[in-house]
C-alpha cells in the first residue's frame, strides 16, 4: 500500500500519530483545538518519527457526542492545509462523513481512516475509488454511542474476520482496488478488556484477509483497567501491546506518544534481527 510518499511494506510498521483537533477525545480532548497548536504538534510528531498524520474533528470515545459537518470540517481542514504547507509527510482524515473526507482531500489529505468501514455513508468508499486514494476499514460493534453497551460475541474473532472480509468486499465492489485497502479489528471499539486482549494475541489470523494491519491501542482504557491506570499513565502499557501487533504483523501503529513508540520499536527491531 503506498499513502502518499510512502510505501508499505514488509518488516517494520509506520507509525501513525494521532493529532484529535476536538473538545471530548478520552485522553487528549482540547488539546489541540486550536489549529496553531495543532498544527505544531503534527509536525513536532513528525519530527519524531510519525510517519502518517492522522486528523481526526469528532471524537470516536464510548458515548461521545456527534459532530455536524460543518463543524467538523472547521476543525480539520486549517490543520491539514497548515501541515501541507509545511511538510510533505501523509496525511490520514479520520472521518466517518464523505463531505468532510472529501474537503481534507481537497486540502491534501492522502488518506481515509473510516471507524466505520464505509457504513455510516454510502458515499464513502465511492469517494475514495474516485480519488484513489488508501481506505482504513475499522470493525465496530454498533456505533460510538452504543459500542460499549454488553459487547459480547459468540466467537469474536470469527465476527470480527467475517466483518472485514464483508467490508473489503464492499469497497472492491465500489470500485476500490485490493492494494488500497487496509484494515483495522477495533481495539476498543465495541469490545470487553478480554476481548481486547484475544484481538491482540490471535493478531496474526487477519493477514488472511491479505490486506495491511493497523493497529490502535494508544493510552485505551483496556489498559487502564488491566494496570489500574488513567489514561496519562498507559504509556508503558501501550508500548506492551505494540509490540504484540508488531509481533502479528500490523503494518501501521497508531499512536499519542510518537517519540516514546519510535525508540522501542528501534529498539525492538535491534534485538529482533
Amino acid at each position: 500500500m503506498r499513502i502518499g510518499r510512502l510505501e508499505l511494506a514488509g518488516g517494520r510498521p509506520a507509525i501513525m500519530g494521532i493529532v484529535n483537533a476536538t473538545p471530548d477525545s478520552f485522553s487528549d480532548g482540547g488539546r489541540f483545538l486550536e489549529p496553531t497548536a495543532a498544527i505544531e504538534h503534527a509536525l513536532a510528531i513528525e519530527g519524531q518519527g510519525a510517519r502518517i498524520i492522522d486528523v481526526g474533528g469528532e471524537s470516536t470515545r464510548p458515548g461521545a457526542a456527534l459532530v455536524s459537518p460543518d463543524e467538523e470540517l472547521s476543525r480539520v481542514i486549517p490543520i491539514i492545509e497548515g501541515v501541507r504547507r509545511h511538510s510533505r509527510v501523509p496525511i490520514s482524515i479520520d472521518t466517518t462523513k464523505s463531505e468532510v473526507a472529501r474537503a481534507a482531500l481537497d486540502a491534501g489529505a492522502d488518506m481515509i481512516n473510516d471507524v466505520s468501514a464505509g457504513r455510516f455513508d454510502p458515499e464513502m468508499l465511492p469517494l475514495a475509488a474516485k480519488r484513489g486514494v488508501p481506505i482504513a476499514l475499522m470493525h465496530m460493534k454498533g456505533t460510538p454511542g452504543n459500542m460499549q453497551d454488553n459487547p459480547l460475541y459468540n466467537d469474536i474473532m470469527g465476527e470480527i474476520m467475517a466483518f472485514l472480509a464483508e467490508a473489503i468486499s464492499r469497497a472492491e465492489r465500489a470500485g476500490i482496488s485490493r492494494e488500497r485497502i487496509a484494515i483495522d479489528p477495533g481495539i476498543g471499539f465495541g469490545k470487553t478488556v478480554e476481548g481486547n486482549i484475544t484481538i491482540l494475541k490471535r493478531l496474526p489470523e487477519f493477514k488472511r484477509l491479505n490486506a495491511p494491519i493497523l493497529i490502535g491501542t494508544s493510552r485505551k482504557s483496556f489498559i487502564g483497567k488491566v494496570l489500574e491506570l488513567e489514561s496519562n499513565q498507559r504509556l508503558e502499557g501501550t508500548l506492551a501491546t505494540l509490540a504484540i501487533a508488531i509481533q502479528g504483523g500490523a503494518s501501521i501503529l497508531r499512536v499519542h506518544d510518537v517519540e516514546a513508540a519510535r525508540r522501542f520499536i528501534d529498539m525492538y527491531h535491534v534485538l529482533c534481527k
